[in-house]
C-alpha cells in the first residue's frame, strides 16, 4: 500500500507541483527547454511504471479490502463512460490543439478552435478523467481508489494547470482562444460561445475511436487479467 500510494503522490505531484508551475519555468530558463523535456519525459515513464507495478502488487495483498462492489448497472455504466473517454482520447490527440504538448502553434492558424475543441479545450484530459471515473466505479478496492482516485484528481487539476501555463506563456493569443472554448464540456456551447459541428471532428477520428474501444474490450482479460465485458 505505501509504495502505491507513494507512486500515485509521485506521479501527481511530478504534474500538478511542477509540470503547471513556476517551478517549470525556473527549471526550463535554467537548463533548457530540450533538456528540462527529455528528464521529465523520463521522470513522467519512470513514476508510470511505479504506478503500474505497485497496483498489480496491490491487487492480491490481504489488505486490499473493497469499499463497494461492481453490480450489473454500475458495469453498464462504466462501459457507456469508456466509449465517452475512448472518444475524448483519440480525438482529441489527432485534433492540433494549443493546450497539447509542443503545439502551441495551433494558435497561429487562421482557425484554431474547431471540431472538438468547441466541446473542450481539454479532450484529452477529461477523456482521462471519464476514464479514471468509470474504472473507479467498478473498482471499490483500496488499490483502485488510489489509483483511479489518483488519475482522476490530476486529470481535473491538469486542466487548469495547463490553462495557467499556457496563459502565462502565450499571453493575449490564449486570453483569445480561452474566450472562445471552455474547460468544461460543452460549457462553450451551452453559453452560446461556440456551436457544435460533428463534422468538423472528422468520421475517421470517430472510426479509429470506436474500434480501439472495441479492441481493448476484446483485450482487456489478456492485457490486464479482467475482462471488461459481462
Amino acid at each position: 500500500m505505501i509504495s502505491l500510494i507513494c507512486a500515485a503522490a509521485f506521479f501527481v505531484s511530478l504534474h500538478l507541483l511542477v509540470s503547471g508551475t513556476r517551478l517549470r519555468d525556473a527549471l526550463t530558463g535554467a537548463v533548457g527547454q530540450g533538456p528540462y523535456m527529455g528528464a521529465f519525459s523520463l521522470a513522467s515513464a519512470g513514476g508510470l511504471i511505479w504506478l503500474g507495478v505497485a497496483f498489480a502488487g496491490a491487487r492480491g495483498a490481504p489488505w486490499n479490502h473493497a469499499y463497494w462492489q461492481v453490480t450489473p448497472v454500475t458495469r453498464e455504466i462504466q462501459l457507456g463512460l469508456m466509449l465517452l473517454a475512448i472518444l475524448f482520447v483519440v480525438v482529441g490527440l489527432a485534433t492540433p490543439n494549443p493546450t497539447s504538448v509542443a503545439q502551441e502553434g495551433a494558435l497561429d492558424r487562421p482557425d484554431p478552435v474547431k471540431g472538438m475543441l468547441r466541446i473542450t479545450r481539454h479532450p484529452f484530459l477529461w477523456g482521462v478523467a471519464l476514464w479514471a471515473a468509470g474504472h473507479l466505479l467498478v473498482n471499490g478496492d483500496r488499490a483502485g481508489v488510489v489509483l483511479f482516485g489518483s488519475m482522476l484528481a490530476l486529470a481535473l487539476f491538469g486542466t487548469v494547470s495547463i490553462d495557467a501555463k499556457r496563459r502565462r506563456a502565450l499571453g493575449d493569443k490564449w486570453e483569445a482562444f480561452a474566450a472562445q472554448t471552455s474547460n468544461a464540456p460543452f460549457a462553450a456551447i451551452l453559453a452560446g460561445r461556440q456551436s457544435l459541428k460533428i463534422g468538423e471532428i472528422g468520421g475517421w477520428r470517430i472510426l479509429l475511436a470506436i474500434a480501439i474501444y472495441a479492441a481493448l474490450l476484446a483485450g482487456h482479460p489478456y492485457a490486464f487479467g479482467v475482462r471488461a465485458l459481462p
